[in-house]
């Protein structure tokens, strides 16, 4: 190798280290100042439904000895999936085909539940001696608000609704947000493999299964080979999409700290 190889060699691995440096960089600032954003999630399960049946007869359901049509209890799943930890967040469940009933809160992982916000508070307030008016039972049946003190990163709530549905239907309940920097995005279920979601997971698995497929073909004479090496990846790739997302997570979250 001559004088000018070994210059221009130098010259080339200076470069690719200061390239692959800069994109560091960049990955590290653009996961750090990334926009907060919350996810949730709202599953459905029927207790019960009144009901006349040729068959079964009479059925009805009750709540508090008051009958109702139909017992649903819906669980909804808030997530912080953001690089940043936030105060004070307060969090609004709202329904337009369905009554609340009652409710369960908890901040996962720890024994702590919420607390009402003060305004939500204030609007069901009764004098003593008094009864609700319509407009305190139209906002307690419709709608709940919570304060979360401390919502870390990563860090999940649960709230689990004890509702009648108007309809027959399943109900429909939506979280509501206001916070500078936050976006709540509702994720419809999904079926999960290993903790992802199985899309994602496929996803990145034919990302890495095209990489594969280029390895075996520059590695591999033997086309039968090669067809059965990219046929037995095919049948499992989900799982390697699902481990490479993982360790995108555990990363960012080294990275975040």
């Amino acid at each position: 190798m001559n004088l000018l190889e070994i210059i221009q060699a130098e010259y080339l691995s200076a470069l690719a280290g200061g390239l692959g440096g800069v994109i560091t960089a960049w990955l590290t600032q653009r996961i750090l100042n990334k926009r907060g954003t919350f996810t949730y999630r709202v599953e459905h399960v029927r207790v019960g439904m009144s009901a006349e049946d040729a068959v079964f007869g009479h059925v009805e359901v009750t709540w508090n000895q008051n009958p109702v049509s139909n017992l649903f209890l819906s669980t909804v799943r808030l997530k912080n999936e953001s690089m940043n930890d936030y105060e004070n967040i307060v969090v609004r469940a709202y329904t337009s085909d369905t009554r609340i009933l009652s409710e369960q809160t908890q901040i996962l992982d720890s024994p702590n539940i919420l607390e009402w916000s003060e305004g939500y508070r204030q609007q069901l307030q009764v004098p003593d001696g008094g009864e609700p008016n319509e407009h305190q039972w139209a906002v307690y049946y419709g709608q709940r608000e919570y304060v979360v003190p401390v919502f870390n990163r990563g860090q999940g709530i649960q709230l689990a609704f004890l509702n009648n549905p108007h309809a027959d239907n399943s109900p429909n309940i939506w979280l509501s947000i206001i916070q500078k920097g936050v976006r709540l995005k509702y994720q419809a279920p999904q079926p999960e493999i290993y903790g992802v979601a199985q899309p994602l997971a496929a996803f990145w698995g034919v990302v890495i299964g095209l990489i594969y497929a280029a390895v075996v073909v520059t590695t591999i004479s033997e086309p039968a080979h090669i067809a059965g090496a990219v046929l037995v990846y095919g049948l499992v790739a989900q799982i390697p999409g699902a481990w490479a997302v993982k360790l995108y997570r555990r990363l960012r979250e080294l990275i975040g700290g």
